[in-house]
């Protein structure tokens, strides 16, 4: 029936006589039109009806521009329903959302405000000519990604070691791509590798760890802007697990010690310390007892200040929530408090400069009853050789007296050498306190 009326409007508009070749054409319904026209009189499209792509909700543009029209019409109608829109300057369509305009009376313009997905289709243009003539265009409606809550899987809680699927659907057109990941950005364990990004709408983990409990997004996205994600929580619950880094402490009177335990439970445990007679431990002057969370993990730390002998023992560290119980013993031993060992270092004292010269025999000890070497506490005025004033250094032509050596001294006979250089030093020695002296 619309087809019919499509004919009919078509036949019924007036067209201007024509001359030139007498023609036959067949339509595509069969029907054979005589007549006889002039191309260079005839109408022409001076383009293409353009293909145009849309966004849901916005606004649409068609464009019709057609040449020579004279006093034959124009229309637009929809291809696929084969409804008429508008004829000429005439809106025929009963959709309130579409309208038209035109400019000199050669481009003819469509208007569809608010374009929903019903509207995505071919259009044409026609110019009631005999025979009739046309171009079309295709309208997209493109349509950005959005995820069904209803078909969607909400924030989960399982136990470990089950499975455990997430499923995400989202609609839109084109049809959207569904990508997993973890909102962290850490990998996800899957199917025994770990992967950054699982495609597709379900997520499907076998034997679920704690290692998995984490948020998860679920981002559709099909090319049309705004991509779209939504929060998946998953919740693992397992029993109390706990580990020692040093089950044996050692520490010395008077000294401040920390007792260390870690623990892992989902949901949160309950952690606390004992003494080895099983009394709670509170938090005050002796003891400090820290717990800091890090997600399902727990460090818990047991400061006791200035050791005694009676805090010396064990120490339990306990964790417990609705799933199990477990607990750690930390064994603290008496270890010797460290020495301090004092040393003092004793410098001898400096000669005391004299005017006139000094016997080498008394510099050198020549003349005692005993004939031996002074040692430093032995030294008087005497002891130590001296300069004349003049600044110059006397020695006894006759060379060093013998000298009786005590045991264990080495032997001037046995290592002249040695005796040598010791007599070098004495005299370097000698002549820089005297300069230090002046």
């Amino acid at each position: 029936m619309p087809s019919a009326l499509l004919v009919l409007v078509v036949l019924m508009v007036p067209s201007p006589p024509v001359h030139g070749r007498h023609v036959r054409n067949t339509e595509s319904n069969g029907i054979s039109v005589v007549g006889e026209f002039n191309h260079e009189s005839f109408p022409r499209f001076a383009e293409a009806v353009s293909n145009v792509t849309v966004t849901v909700g916005r606004d649409a543009l068609l464009a019709c521009v057609v040449d020579n029209l004279r006093t034959f019409k124009v229309a637009w109608v929809r291809v696929d329903t084969q409804t008429i829109l508008s004829i000429h300057h005439n809106v025929i369509t009963q959709n309130p959302r579409i309208s038209l305009s035109y400019n000199d009376h050669r481009s003819w313009f469509l208007h569809i405000r608010n374009v929903q997905e019903a509207d995505r289709g071919w259009y044409m243009c026609q110019v009631n000519t005999d025979p009739m003539r046309s171009r079309q265009g295709y309208l997209q409606v493109v349509v950005p990604p959005s995820i069904v809550d209803r078909e969607t899987s909400s924030d989960m809680v399982v136990l470990e070691s089950t499975n455990v699927s997430l499923t995400c659907k989202a609609t839109g057109y084109p049809e959207p791509y569904v990508m997993w990941r973890r909102e962290d950005g850490e990998d996800i364990r899957y199917n025994g590798e770990n992967v950054n990004v699982v495609d597709g709408e379900i997520l499907f983990i076998t034997k679920v760890s704690r290692l998995h409990m984490a948020v998860y997004l679920c981002i559709a996205s099909n090319g049309v802007p705004p991509s779209i994600s939504k929060r998946v929580q998953l919740k693992v619950q397992f029993p109390p697990m706990l580990s020692i880094p040093n089950q044996l402490e050692g520490a010395y009177i008077g000294q401040d010690v920390t007792l260390e335990c870690r623990t892992e439970a989902f949901p949160t445990s309950i952690n606390y310390w004992t003494t080895e007679r099983g009394d709670m431990i509170i938090s005050g002057d002796k003891y400090e007892a820290v717990s800091m969370d890090n997600g399902y993990k727990k460090y818990m730390m047991l400061k006791i200040r200035r050791v005694n002998k009676s805090d010396f023992g064990s120490y339990k560290c306990v964790a417990k929530n609705s799933l199990g119980e477990t607990d750690g013993v930390i064994k603290l031993e008496e270890i010797p408090a460290p020495t301090t060992l004092r040393t003092t270092t004793q410098f001898p004292s400096l000669p005391t400069k004299k005017k006139g010269k000094t016997r080498a025999g008394d510099r050198f000890g020549r003349g005692g009853s005993n004939n031996r070497v002074n040692s430093p506490k032995d030294y008087d005025d005497a002891g130590m050789p001296e300069y004349d004033d003049d600044g110059e250094f006397t020695l006894s032509s006759n060379g060093s007296p013998p000298i009786q050596e005590p045991p264990g001294a080495f032997s001037a006979a046995e290592s002249p050498e040695k005796f040598n250089w010791c007599i070098c030093i004495v005299f370097a020695m000698t002549w820089i306190f005297s300069m230090s002296l002046r």
